[in-house]
């Protein structure tokens, strides 16, 4: 071979057997698998518990009102006593605005019906069967949105939750103001107004699913004023012998609404527009809490649910400069291997 070739052909040579000597040696990275998107955070049911309170009930629809013209849709919904009449409407598909119709054309004649053969009490039935009409005369467990009515046992004082059913009856075993209606006969037992255990049914809403609860108090409190009237007396009354319970129940919302309706009579239905109103003022309030309360149980349910990252793998250390496989070639020094470690030369 001609000289000048040889001497242009050996570096050549020596170049492609570095470059072999540390490129063999070293396994091709893999590329890094692809990273899934975390899930969406599960839905966040909104649930109301709506309290009872007789006339001041009305503040329930304002409240709904706000809530529908902020975004917000709760999708379960308990009531006692005067809410659960709300309640169940609600549950049947009505929005506040048709609510409020119905409540501007009633006549407290299509509800209430006097019995003489018990002392002159409310029996009941004409509000049975008003809920029932506007209801569609669907029981509970078809209503569009899960509903309960919480009424209390007579025989037992226990809280009864109602998810079946008949749901007129339902209402107007919730809404059986002892003294004012006569007691409800469902079964073997006899049923009154939930409100004598559970003033405002916060864990009703939570046992059908709601994971966050605004609650509605519209109860009366004990303030030392004479109440107005049998009815305000009797209500008044049961507001006294469950305000503990209802205080537990209460701190086991997470917002609580309370319309400034605590002046309205148990009986003045003449005052519901400023019932409604003064509800749309709470709730309107409220809105900045409800907000950010939801805001903070989604960025949870989202950290709760962002799988952590991996460890990083240990990055490949480059061959040191002087020892590519150049030592092995010319039978001397050591080499790399793939991991950047060195290895004795054979």
């Amino acid at each position: 071979m001609n000289p000048f070739r040889r001497s242009r052909f050996l570096p050549s040579c020596l170049l492609a057997l570095l470059l072999g000597a540390c490129g063999g040696n070293v396994k091709p990275v893999p590329p890094p698998a692809a990273v899934a998107p975390p899930p969406p955070p599960p839905k966040i049911r909104i649930g109301l518990a709506l309290g009872g309170g007789a006339a001041k009930g009305f503040a329930h629809i304002g409240v709904i009102k706000m809530l529908e013209a902020n975004g917000l849709q709760p999708e379960i919904v308990a009531g006692t006593s005067a809410g659960s009449v709300v309640g169940a409407l609600y549950a049947s598909g009505m929005d506040a605005f048709r609510m409020q119709e119905h409540a501007f054309a009633l006549d407290e004649a299509k509800i209430r019906d006097v019995s003489l053969f018990s002392g002159g009490v409310v029996k009941g039935q004409k509000l049975q069967d008003y809920v029932n009409e506007l209801v569609g005369k669907r029981p509970i467990e078809k209503l569009p949105k899960p509903f309960a009515a919480v009424a209390t046992e007579l025989e037992t004082g226990k809280r009864t939750v109602f998810v079946r059913g008949n749901t007129g009856q339902a209402v107007r075993a919730s809404s059986s103001i002892p003294g004012v209606f006569e007691p409800v006969p469902i079964g073997k037992a006899h049923y009154v107004d939930g409100g004598v255990v559970s003033p405002v049914p916060v864990d009703a809403a939570r046992q059908l699913g709601a994971d966050f609860v605004i609650a509605v108090d519209i109860s009366s409190k004990a303030d030392g004023r004479k109440p107005d009237g049998l009815l305000g007396t009797v209500n008044q009354s049961i507001t006294i012998m469950g305000q503990r319970l209802g205080a537990q129940e209460l701190a086991r919302a997470d917002v609580v609404i309370r319309p400034a309706v605590l002046d309205i009579g148990a009986a003045a239905f003449e005052q519901k527009n400023r019932a409604i109103l003064e509800g749309e003022r709470a709730a309107l309030a409220a809105m900045p809490q409800i907000k950010a309360k939801l805001e903070q149980l989604r960025r949870a349910r989202v950290a709760a649910q962002t799988p952590r990252p991996a460890p990083a793998a240990a990055p490949l250390k480059a061959c040191a400069p002087g020892r590519f496989g150049l030592g092995r070639l010319l039978g001397r020094g050591k080499d790399c291997d793939a991991g950047g470690a060195r290895a004795a030369a054979k």
